[in-house]
């Protein structure tokens, strides 16, 4: 009954913003967003899965035969269609982040960044079948390592940051739940926040 009682809250205090999970490739967005989703009585999205579905084309498919700037163009029209809906918990695309208009998109709701260390990733991404176009080169170490640098300080402008451990999805689920009452504040005030903040 407690938990019951608590979601109904935490889904007011939401207020049907969206929830947009961003960090990198294989920190576990894809799998804590529909744990996270279920929680808090919303829907699930991942937008790879969108744009796979809308082209009928492999996410490394896109990359390989149009580039990464067509596909970072691709991933723009597909959140903001995405945002248009509310009520959603979003898995987010690694590189999103890096096109600074995504972030007007982003601020309209609560922007959680999975950060799972380096060591953890490399294990994680050497035993995953998928494939990742930006970690093609032989030094996989280096390659995600310098990746991740290079993100780190535009993850950094999430409000709320989520440190992965060996934690199962759904136990990284349950931090962010138990964080997010703590972080929110009022749809107007935030709206108010950012657009002084632009």
């Amino acid at each position: 009954m407690a938990a019951q009682i608590t979601q109904e809250i935490l889904k007011e205090k939401l207020g049907g913003r969206n929830i947009f999970l961003i960090g990198m490739m294989g920190s576990g967005k894809s799998q804590t967003g529909p744990n996270l989703a279920k929680m808090i009585n919303y829907a699930f999205v991942d937008t790879d899965d969108v744009i796979e579905k809308a082209t009928k084309v492999s996410i490394s498919k896109i990359f390989e035969s149009e580039g990464e700037n067509a596909f970072r163009d691709l991933e723009k029209q597909v959140l903001k269609e995405i945002s248009q809906h509310h009520s959603l918990v979003i898995a987010t695309g690694g590189g999103l982040v890096t096109l600074p208009e995504n972030w007007g998109v982003l601020h309209q709701g609560i922007v959680i960044w999975l950060d799972l260390d380096l060591k953890r990733s490399l294990k994680r991404l050497e035993s995953d079948e998928k494939k990742r176009p930006l970690l093609f080169e032989r030094n996989l170490s280096r390659t995600f390592s310098q990746l991740y640098e290079s993100r780190k300080p535009i993850y950094s402008e999430s409000d709320l940051r989520i440190e992965v451990e060996d934690q199962t999805p759904f136990e990284v689920a349950t931090m962010i739940a138990e964080c997010l009452p703590s972080i929110l504040i009022d749809p107007e005030t935030q709206a108010e926040r950012h657009t002084t903040e632009l």
